[in-house]
């Protein structure tokens, strides 16, 4: 009869001999887990890169605004007894004292932007790249707009804008879908004049000599802060669906939004504000810049 050591010493080698404990990965089976996790890899990998550029982009633009509210905000403070402005280029911005900029004064406040993106449509007033803010009120002279942009994909972008009573906003132009049939238009105009007075927004359908007057205050809340109108208008037999508001309206500006489905709208339109012409649309949809002088370019979003 063994001894116990014996069955425990034969226990043992056993276990150290036993196929399954010596079995180790085949090459088949490396190269398999290889190309599984190859695979995954280039799945994930453009998701990243996707959300990276748009954090990127989303960094820049809180960046640029914050630093606008900094010069507004020093500048009403009267910090140095002197005005504060933000000066812009392609692939920088630049924090500045006075009333103009100047790219050797030694105090301004640098900012490189990174280099996927880039700064275009800088429209401040003719030729004028920078917004200065007023003391004692924070408005600017310098209103306008400024596009922020990946450089590789100019359809992915945001507008800020600094309309003339010196609030700062956002609007987002989502990426282009030129290479579809569009069935509607949604675009966005800054009015820089004030409109809390105003009368009459009109639909003028020039082809069929109609026009449709919408009471304006009828439409503007207590407060006069918000105007918002949707309606339908029958022009030689066929509906023409609208609906107009406002994504802010201040003493000085207002910037308006407006939809214009294609699916129910076949005949060209100007919209008037009073006397101003705000934007116009042909029959097929093409959007023409408003020939007021206070009207800016249509963004169509």
């Amino acid at each position: 009869m063994p001894s116990i050591k014996n069955k425990m010493e034969g226990n043992i080698f056993t276990q150290k001999n036993h196929p399954i404990n010596n079995r180790g990965f085949t090459l088949i089976e490396v190269l398999i887990a290889v190309s599984i996790l190859t695979i995954l890899t280039g799945l994930i990998a453009p998701g990243f890169s996707f959300f990276k550029k748009q954090s990127t982009l989303e960094s820049a633009t809180q960046e640029i605004t914050q630093t606008l509210r900094l010069a507004q905000n020093r500048t009403l403070a009267s910090e140095g007894d002197t005005n504060f402005g933000v000066y812009f280029e392609a692939n920088k911005f630049v924090l500045f004292k006075g009333l103009v900029y100047s790219a050797s004064a030694t105090d301004n406040e640098v900012h490189n932007i990174d280099s996927s993106l880039t700064i275009s449509s800088i429209n401040f007033g003719g030729a004028v790249a920078y917004v200065v803010f007023e003391r004692l009120t924070g408005t600017t002279a310098n209103y306008g707009s400024l596009v922020v942009r990946q450089a590789s994909d100019t359809t992915q972008n945001k507008t800020i804008y600094v309309d003339q009573s010196g609030i700062i906003s956002l609007a987002v132009n989502p990426a282009s879908d030129t290479s579809r049939d569009k069935d509607s238009r949604h675009v966005d105009v800054l009015f820089s004049q004030s409109v809390k007075t105003a009368t009459t927004l009109a639909l003028v359908f020039p082809a069929d000599s109609i026009t449709e007057n919408v009471t304006f205050q009828t439409y503007l809340n207590a407060g006069k802060t918000e105007f918002s109108w949707e309606g339908t208008v029958t022009v030689a037999g066929q509906e023409q669906k609208f609906m107009i508001h406002t994504h802010s309206l201040t003493d000085s500006a207002a910037l308006f939004s407006i939809h214009r489905d294609l699916r129910y709208n076949t005949k060209a339109v100007n919209i008037n504000l009073d006397d101003q012409n705000l934007i116009n649309y042909a029959a097929d949809g093409t959007v023409t810049d408003g020939s007021s002088a206070w009207s800016g370019p249509a963004q169509i979003q």
